[in-house]
């Protein structure tokens, strides 16, 4: 567990906070000036490249199915200056590990980018990137070590473990509703949305009757974040909500400072680091962050667990058999097809990659949908293996970003595929169906799952 330009000929804004690359089609976001300064007085950095065939990776047969792509991408060149995004993608898993792991390689990218926000929707933004410039995933140690400290205890797996029997009821109760032998329905509105959003809900501590507002603001966050908002209209509604999701949070905190109760919330304040090590505006910007990025994020791992094992049925089979390999499964998910495909970074000063020059201000796509599949790294690793052991996966990041809510992602989607597996052998891909994926970088989700329940 990563704001937008508008331009009059095409009337489409350009979602700056997923950094959409461009195409012919698409406006560019323009390179900070230091950037731009120093490609000039550079030798043009994709000169050994020219051999590659580069494509838009927002294309549509590259948003079904980017890992063939990818994986030739790598074996070309891990660390590839491209054109056509105005970023460097780097796909080898040595690569991106070194990335993930120098402070030159900086997640300080909101400021830059209001520069690109439509005229109109400047009053707006500028409050909603000041929510966003305090999201943990968009700073640099030491900022970010003192924000995620915070978080630290609550998010351990130790921690995470107590919600576990929740987690099984909500998971029993949302199948027992939807999942209804015989019918046709759509899995990822069905399950994979709504389970996350009842067990955060519960973790966060939202009452019931705040919900539908708290999940509407939460998709229309989303919809910032990830760049599925065009219109000026719809950017505008997505700021406003991520701004009506700040004042809510605020208000919950402020009640659970007077009556503290058994959830996230209570459990930080009671710690006592909010208002010493840090402030009560960052706590809640930080909040912001915790119930957009959770939800989404699992409920993508659930829905691609599920069509990973019933598009390969000897997978299905042994988890069957042992529904123990659930958690193998949901494993080879985050490696092979997991809700992230990628990281956007930036050069904070010049640096020297795989013998390639990065300028400061150049962005850089860790890509680690392709660092996945490295054969360097993992042995077959087109192969969806529920005993694969050895390499430690990139799915939820590594070190200083790895993601804070990876155990309660974990412990929710191994519940819901566990459950479906066992209790529900009837399910099935619907015949014929058609999968679409959402256009995005970063996320690899599903716009629906039709199945036969």
């Amino acid at each position: 567990m990563t704001p937008a330009a508008s331009t009059a000929t095409t009337g489409r804004v350009i979602p700056a906070v997923q950094e959409r690359a461009t195409s012919p089609e698409s406006p560019t976001v323009p390179e900070p000036a230091t950037a731009r300064e120093a490609r000039a007085a550079a030798p043009d950095p994709a000169a050994p490249d020219r051999a590659f065939s580069e494509r838009y990776l927002l294309s549509p047969d590259m948003v079904a199915d980017p890992y063939g792509h990818l994986d030739a991408l790598r074996a070309h060149a891990p660390v590839h200056w491209s054109p056509m995004h105005h970023a460097w993608l780097v796909t080898g898993y040595d690569q991106v590990m070194r990335c993930l792991r120098d402070p030159v390689v900086s997640a300080d990218r909101v400021r830059p980018l209001m520069d690109a926000v439509p005229q109109g929707a400047r009053t707006d933004a500028e409050r909603a990137f000041g929510i966003l410039s305090r999201w943990m995933v968009f700073n640099d140690p030491p900022q970010h070590r003192r924000l995620r400290r915070v978080f630290q205890e609550a998010f351990a797996a130790r921690a995470v473990v107590r919600y576990r029997t929740f987690t099984e009821k909500a998971t029993r109760a949302v199948l027992a509703r939807s999942a209804v032998p015989g019918r046709t329905g759509d899995l990822m509105a069905d399950v994979a949305k709504p389970l996350p959003a009842l067990v955060f809900a519960r973790w966060l501590g939202i009452p019931r009757t705040d919900a539908p507002a708290f999940w509407y603001w939460n998709a229309r966050v989303a919809d910032l974040v990830l760049g599925t908002a065009q219109e000026e209209s719809e950017y505008r509604a997505s700021l406003q909500a991520l701004v009506s999701l700040e004042d809510y949070l605020a208000g919950l905190v402020d009640r659970r400072r007077a009556e503290p109760a058994d959830d996230l919330i209570s459990q930080v304040l009671g710690e006592g680091r909010v208002g010493e090590s840090v402030t009560v505006e960052e706590f809640v910007g930080m909040l912001t962050q915790m119930a957009f990025a959770g939800g989404e994020t699992t409920s993508n791992l659930i829905a691609n667990t599920v069509l990973a094992l019933h598009t390969r049925p000897g997978a299905l089979a042994a988890v069957r058999e042992d529904p123990e390999l659930v958690q193998g499964a949901v494993e080879e998910t985050l490696r092979l097809d997991g809700p992230s495909k990628m990281s956007i970074r930036t050069a904070a000063r010049d640096l020297d990659l795989d013998g390639r020059t990065v300028r400061a201000g150049d962005r850089i796509f860790l890509v680690t949908a392709a660092a996945n599949r490295d054969p360097a790294r993992f042995p077959d690793p087109g192969r969806f293996d529920v005993r694969r052991t050895g390499a430690t996966h990139l799915g939820f990041g590594f070190g200083a970003h790895f993601c804070v809510g990876a155990a309660l992602a974990r412990l929710v989607a191994v519940a819901a595929v566990r459950t479906l597996v066992r209790d529900h052998r009837g399910l099935a891909l619907a015949d014929g169906a058609r999968l679409t994926w959402q256009p995005s970088l970063l996320n690899r989700s599903l716009t629906a799952l039709p199945v036969h329940y």
